[in-house]
């Protein structure tokens, strides 16, 4: 829908090319938005989560999943490589570059055992209520906990994976050398609850 609208208003394959990029580039920035938001997000998979969904999944930082789901990354089917994250995120995920290539070239379901094992979720939960009841637990868990602690943690988690080991440890240090002068850690010390949010 979206990629294709803008060919026929252009005159020619140059400019058709350019415009298809700058979509596709907008598309890239939508699902990057998932993982660039500072509080972390959870995915509640059940059921298909199929090309996009695995796309905005490949962007949240905890994946869990019902037992009756599965995940598929099909745009080879389409006639397209997947462009909006997917061949970016998933190979870091699961560390096998010939499991994803596998997962990406023959648009094979991977089904929530496999899943799990291969490390895309870190849990699978028996239905889809149960999913989804873990995912607001978990999440009601961390919005009780510092916002300093776990916006910098998520923050860092992203940055390492892109970097380093000395550059993740050179930005949490400096991370800390600022955050550790707030209150949170003293109310998180003493046992305290309330925390002001970030």
């Amino acid at each position: 829908g979206a990629l294709l609208s803008v060919v026929p208003r252009q005159p020619d394959q140059a400019h058709k090319s350019l415009q298809l990029i700058e979509t596709i580039r907008k598309l890239q920035d939508d699902f990057t938005a998932v993982e660039k938001c500072r509080k972390p997000v959870i995915a509640a998979v059940h059921g298909a989560c199929i090309g996009g969904g695995v796309d905005m999944i490949c962007g949240t930082d905890i994946r869990l999943m019902s037992a009756d789901s599965f995940f598929q990354v099909k745009e080879v089917d389409l006639g397209l490589a997947a462009d909006v994250g997917t061949l970016q995120r998933l190979p870091k995920i699961v560390g096998s570059q010939s499991l994803v290539s596998e997962y990406c070239l023959t648009g094979r379901k991977v089904f929530s055992d496999e899943a799990l094992r291969v490390g895309v979720v870190s849990r699978v939960l028996p239905d889809r209520a149960a999913v989804i009841e873990c995912a607001l637990d978990m999440a009601q868990g961390i919005a009780a906990k510092s916002p300093v602690a776990v916006q910098g943690t998520k923050s860092n988690l992203v940055y390492s994976r892109e970097h380093s080991t000395q550059e993740g440890l050179d930005r949490v240090a400096l991370w800390n050398s600022a955050m550790l002068l707030g209150t949170d850690i003293v109310t998180a010390m003493s046992g305290g609850k309330e925390f002001e949010d970030a």
